[in-house]
């Protein structure tokens, strides 16, 4: 196990969320406003590692940048997180077509820039970059049902699109490598959609092969996934050679710890919709629930299933963190 994933599993009441959006409460600002300026993506990281006590700062987790990149159309929202709006490819017979943009396309350089910025800022814990995975960001590029259909009726060009979508990836995370990042979690939640043949076929091993390009020994590889099959996959995940594996509330945790492999760190997986529409007694009972069915795992580490939503409620989020140093202080 690498130092800084055994420092981030010696401390586990220093929890890492996928909080980043619901910063622009706190700063007074749109989610449009956060992800056009790198400067406000650090202040955000900052303000909520002054507020929160997390083991990480994450810039943000927005699946929409490397699509963007590519020339996909992208819709952006005041109060909530961009969305694609439409790929640049009509049908998977034009994947030989697509060019594989420079990395500092669209937003990319921003994000980069927020990850440089903010390791001047931010030196008591480590900074992580958010990117999306290989098969979600083809499923942006072309469209997510046609891509899965068309895994089944044009199977060699939808790898084509897959290995323009990881080579991008690859130099995309080493750039953030290069501009200080301490790690990189990958969000491949789409692949969660498939069937764990499929997902072998068309998933997997585009990301191994983009985690053995990443992989050094300070550098930390984390592998999200929130997708409602993923639990039926996770002897392929176990093949990914991912430091931790972060999994959605739609997991069964306890059975992931105990297939995953003992050295994984294995984070999750409080329910991220309680932040928004909940109340702060159904997170405590929540976090309590998870803490309850995986504290006995020396390789569990509690966290959100997935990325907090920009609209939640502060009371909520205060109350996960409270309740998580409230069961550590225990012991």
């Amino acid at each position: 196990m690498k130092n800084k994933v055994e420092k981030l599993l010696k401390n586990k009441n220093k929890t890492v969320p996928i909080l980043s959006f619901p910063s622009t409460q706190l700063l007074g600002v749109s989610v449009k406003e956060l992800i056009s300026s790198s400067e406000m993506q650090v202040s955000g990281m900052q303000t909520i590692a002054e507020r929160c006590n997390v083991g990480a700062a994450l810039n943000m987790m927005d699946l929409s940048v490397e699509a963007e990149a590519f020339g996909a159309k992208v819709r952006f929202y005041d109060d909530d997180v961009p969305a694609v709006e439409k790929g640049i490819i009509d049908d998977i017979t034009e994947a030989q077509s697509v060019t594989v943009p420079e990395v500092g396309a669209g937003r990319t350089a921003l994000c980069i820039e927020g990850i440089a910025k903010a390791k001047q800022k931010i030196a008591d814990i480590p900074v992580f970059c958010g990117v999306i995975g290989p098969y979600s960001l083809a499923g942006r590029l072309f469209d997510m049902t046609e891509l899965m259909m068309e895994c089944f009726d044009s199977p060699d060009e939808v790898k084509i699109l897959l290995s323009k979508a990881t080579c991008f990836l690859k130099e995309y995370i080493n750039a953030f490598k290069a501009a200080g990042a301490d790690g990189v979690i990958m969000a491949e939640p789409a692949a969660g959609l498939l069937s764990p043949t499929l997902a072998q076929e068309f998933s997997m091993p585009f990301v191994k092969e983009i985690f053995d390009e990443i992989n050094s020994e300070d550098f930390i590889v984390c592998y999200h996934n929130c997708g409602n099959a993923v639990g039926d996959m996770l002897g392929s995940v176990a093949e990914l050679g991912a430091d931790i594996v972060h999994l959605g509330n739609a997991v069964d945790l306890k059975k992931a710890l105990e297939i995953l492999p003992k050295e994984t760190v294995v984070m999750g997986n409080v329910n991220p919709v309680l932040f928004r529409t909940g109340k702060p007694e159904e997170i405590r009972a929540d976090v309590q629930r998870v803490y309850d069915e995986c504290s006995q795992f020396d390789n569990f580490m509690i966290s959100t299933g997935c990325d907090v939503p920009a609209a939640s409620k502060w009371e909520n989020i205060d109350a996960y963190f409270e309740k998580v140093n409230e069961l550590y202080a225990q012991g």
